[in-house]
């Protein structure tokens, strides 16, 4: 059984980037809408975003289910009704959405979702297309990091859909152990690339706790001009709500950002 983590204070943002049952990755992890939104209740957090997953993109022979909007939407009528006192928003996380600009339009217009994040989750393999951490072991490691953050400016150039990029470090969750550490500033040219496309944008940086953001690159998105960042556990069960809040938070602060009104704004800089 995992262990719980100490829960966040009074006062904490949003948790902006939550899986449940409908995201179809997640549902073997032990996602669970009704009990997540319990945990929250629990934990003091007040306000969380279920960002369900659209990935559209093939991985090899490997297309992912669709979302059923319908249900997932019904889902969180019943979860307002269950928890008035959470503010608990309706979201999407778009994986690749610049390849995919027709489908995902269609599905947006389908929909009120109230938090939109975008997301990359794949680098090119032998002509045609990994997902990215699966990729290591492929090819080399540095070439992986490279080639997922330069897609990065595409991306955001590419789509308009998202308000927010998540996990800027994703390949930073399987960086093999034979290359030591993780180390931000082996890419700090293509992070700050990546940084500058975003924050021209005038989009916000998540600060994604899966993998503790490093303050170097937090420190290199002020640098770039990043007008803001939210706040997202990744959770695909309901333990992992607002995991490494405490910590992120410090560091949003210590880098200048500040709460919003309300407990799901953004954090911008004072």
């Amino acid at each position: 059984m995992s262990q719980r983590h100490p829960g966040p204070a009074a006062g904490f943002p949003a948790d902006s980037h939550v899986h449940s049952e409908w995201s179809w990755d997640a549902g073997r992890r032990g996602a669970d809408m009704v009990g997540t939104c319990a945990r929250a209740v629990e934990i003091g957090l007040p306000a969380l975003a279920f960002t369900e997953h659209l990935d559209l993109t093939t991985w090899g022979d490997f297309t992912a289910p669709p979302l059923d909007v319908d249900g997932y939407l019904g889902a969180v009528a019943r979860c307002r009704d269950m928890f008035p006192s959470l503010r608990i928003l309706t979201g999407l996380e778009l994986g690749e959405p610049h390849w995919h600009s027709d489908a995902v339009a269609k599905l947006l217009a389908g929909g009120d979702f109230e938090r939109v994040i975008g997301s990359l989750h794949s680098v090119p393999v032998d002509g045609g297309l990994a997902e990215a951490n699966r990729a290591f072991g492929t090819l080399p490691a540095d070439r992986i990091v490279r080639d997922y953050l330069l897609e990065i400016p595409r991306l955001v150039a590419g789509s308009d859909d998202f308000e927010a990029l998540t996990h800027i470090d994703y390949t930073a969750r399987r960086w093999p152990a034979s290359e030591g550490p993780f180390d931000p500033y082996r890419f700090e040219e293509e992070f700050r690339l990546a940084l500058r496309s975003l924050a021209d944008s005038g989009r916000a940086l998540e600060v994604n706790t899966t993998v503790p953001l490093s303050p170097v690159i937090l420190r290199w998105w002020c640098e770039e001009g990043g007008p803001a960042v939210t706040f997202g556990s990744d959770a695909h069960s309901p333990e992992d709500l607002a995991r490494g809040f405490p910590d992120a938070v410090a560091m949003a602060e210590a880098s200048g950002f500040r709460p919003g009104h309300r407990p799901y704004d953004w954090w911008t800089r004072a």
